[in-house]
């Protein structure tokens, strides 16, 4: 009995004597900022456990200088899509450029869009629960320079059982966190008023203005000029017509965003086409090469109404060649009549 009734006395002084151990600025910071991590997690699948180790290592619970003065609690340097506030301050090099936001619950936002980025992909393939799968990763990824940071981050999740966070919240019907509340432990002065079209930072005394401190969106590589050619001819199979590779027209089509997708001058595309201050329709050929100067039939026979253009088109020939060889009035548009027109240039049998 007596063995007993020490053992349990050792296990309640041991559990007293961990819980004096945990920092209790880490506990306060959990306190303020875990129903955002949670809705982190459920708006754009990152684990709960493993934002909120990262705001308690990357802030030193909120009570980093990037954190007091620029409301950036995950150390997220600026790009060159940032436009918003800038805070510079001396990291692994002098004068590092960092982002700077209007208040905190806007760090954890940005955080999340920021491994949206195609270089954290793998990340979202490991399950939300493995937070020392997504730590490691995070490393790997390239988030932090430091050897030991998925160490660290693992070590900050299980002393202070930040993985409930996670099981809450996958658990948790999806709905919108409050706002952290206000705590003067974490800032040094009052959160700047949101100034969502401009905003002035300073940097030594010499202020600087920028546009606005909205997130970075996910950055999306651009098509290089071949790949948005061939993406164009995915959706635009090629067929021809006397010898000249053509597409037709679909809805949305026009001469100018097709010039750019087939990588040419609209104007020329034009001219290729017989379209100068033409549109264009859905189901028009659109000839991706020069029309020919001849028609591979000698001749062919209009119908009443159909217009010169169309005849051009459809047989792959320039117009102004089709006038030169019949003769035709440059203000003739639409044929009225059956007409035999020639597509090729006729001999002179009396020569």
């Amino acid at each position: 009995m007596k063995k007993f009734f020490f053992l349990a006395i050792a296990m309640t002084f041991g559990l007293y004597a961990e819980a004096q151990m945990l920092n209790p600025a880490y506990l306060r910071y959990i306190k303020q900022w875990k129903a955002v991590a949670m809705q982190q997690q459920q708006e754009y699948g990152i684990p709960a456990a493993i934002t909120m180790a990262q705001g308690l290592l990357e802030s030193g619970a909120g009570q980093s200088e990037l954190a007091l003065n620029a409301r950036n609690h995950f150390g997220i340097k600026c790009t060159n899509e940032w436009f918003g506030g800038v805070y510079y301050y001396d990291d692994d090099s002098k004068g590092e450029c960092f982002r700077m936001y209007p208040d905190a619950a806007e760090s954890y936002k940005d955080h999340s869009l920021f491994l949206q980025r195609p270089r954290y992909t793998t990340c979202f393939e490991i399950a939300i629960e493995d937070y020392e799968g997504w730590a490691y990763r995070l490393k790997e990824c390239g988030y932090a320079t430091d050897k030991l940071y998925a160490q660290k981050l693992i070590k900050i999740i299980e002393d202070y059982r930040l993985d409930t966070l996670t099981t809450a919240a996958a658990s948790a019907p999806a709905s919108v966190a409050a706002p952290a509340p206000a705590d003067t432990t974490t800032t040094a002065a009052p959160a700047a008023p949101r100034r969502p079209l401009k905003a002035t930072v300073v940097r030594g005394t010499e202020p600087i203005m920028v546009i606005h401190n909205d997130p970075e969106p996910p950055y999306v590589a651009p098509l290089t000029a071949r790949q948005e050619r061939d993406s164009f001819l995915l959706m635009h199979p090629k067929k021809k017509c006397n010898g000249v590779s053509y597409v037709v027209a679909r809805e949305g089509d026009t001469y100018a965003n097709v010039a750019f997708r087939l990588n040419v001058r609209e104007r020329e595309l034009r001219e290729w086409n017989d379209a100068l201050g033409r549109d264009l329709k859905v189901g028009d050929r659109i000839f991706i090469a020069s029309k020919k100067m001849a028609g591979a039939n000698e001749y062919v026979w209009t119908h009443p109404g159909q217009s010169l253009w169309q005849l051009s088109q459809e047989e792959g020939v320039l117009i102004s060649y089709i006038q030169k060889y019949n003769g035709l009035d440059p203000s003739i548009r639409v044929f009225r009549t059956r007409q035999k027109i020639y597509l090729k240039k006729v001999k002179d049998e009396n020569k």
